[in-house]
């Protein structure tokens, strides 16, 4: 498992996510504006399980660049660092997540931009808890797929309020941008997680969940959801939508930042083999809501804000 560039690929405990004791402090200090979200998106996402909202988040743009860079500079200071690609792959696809505690932009971006009310919102939540962030870089002369997958079979959560923010940090040409794959959330099959590096199904003992289908064989092309996108244009997803790209060479950075975001019916749910985040220690167990003081409830409609 791997912390930088040229090393054995795969992803590396490295640094303890968690610095702050207890995060609801910090919540309780700051404030986050709201997001009126228009009703045609909304329902959008809940027949399609994927939209797109131009310019979301275009002053954030900067800040986030800066964190990202952080991040790459010296993966090893921070948690989780992944590289997927080998020495024999040109380019450099980098992630790493639940850095947010680490990190001052991302720090200040979840607990003062308006993603945590535009979650609830798209949701339909009445609340809207911070899971964790995930931060991905595509490096000019990249061709590594990211091999289609969901997100919810890596994570140890389960229910239906679900949401990604991903906000593009670069201009991403269609070609390279991530595809989804409408209505793909719909009708509860899960599917086993991916290895990114490898393009392959991890192994797992769970029987609940199959194989990925072939997208690119077996969906009718309008069903895949891809568009260019500009820096600050966010794409709102379920943790249940597969999605990936192709192996179209990067011709500059492609840089994101996501935030993942559940709402009122996700509970901590145990899955069979590791989790991605490889969260352990957790004191919780499958049912329970996820614990406030890790995982910071960050908008909450029914305990709303002093203004």
């Amino acid at each position: 498992m791997s912390a930088g560039t040229g090393a054995t690929v795969g992803n590396t405990t490295t640094v303890s996510w968690r610095v702050i004791d207890d995060v609801r402090p910090l919540v309780a200090a700051t404030r986050r504006p709201r997001h009126v979200a228009d009703p045609s998106l909304v329902d959008r996402f809940h027949a399609d399980g994927v939209v797109i909202v131009p310019g979301a988040f275009g002053e954030w743009v900067e800040p986030l660049r800066a964190g990202l860079e952080r991040n790459l500079a010296t993966p090893e200071q921070f948690a989780f660092p992944c590289e997927s690609t080998s020495g024999s792959e040109t380019g450099r696809f980098f992630d790493s997540y639940c850095n947010w505690q680490l990190i001052p932009e991302y720090l200040t971006f979840v607990l003062t931009s308006s993603a945590a009310s535009m979650a609830a919102a798209f949701m339909r939540s009445r609340r809207a808890q911070l899971f964790h962030e995930h931060a991905f870089a595509k490096e000019a002369g990249t061709t590594k797929a990211t091999p289609w997958h969901q997100d919810l079979p890596y994570y140890a959560v389960d229910g239906r309020q679900t949401v990604s923010i991903y906000v593009a940090l670069d201009h991403i040409d269609e070609d390279i941008a991530v595809r989804f794959l409408r209505g793909s959330h719909v009708g509860g099959s899960l599917h086993f997680p991916r290895d990114f590096a490898r393009g392959r199904d991890y192994v797992s003992e769970d029987p609940t969940m199959t194989t990925v289908p072939d997208v690119e064989a077996e969906a009718d092309p309008a069903d895949i959801v891809v568009a260019p996108l500009a820096p600050g244009d966010a794409i709102l997803f379920d943790f249940r939508t597969l999605h990936g790209s192709g192996a179209a060479p990067v011709a500059a950075r492609r840089r994101a930042f996501s935030t993942r975001w559940l709402g009122d019916d996700v509970v901590w749910c145990e899955r069979p083999g590791e989790t991605s985040p490889p969260l352990v220690g957790t004191g919780m167990a499958t049912g329970d809501r996820l614990r406030a003081d890790w995982f910071p409830v960050l908008w909450d409609e029914d305990h709303p804000a002093p203004t």
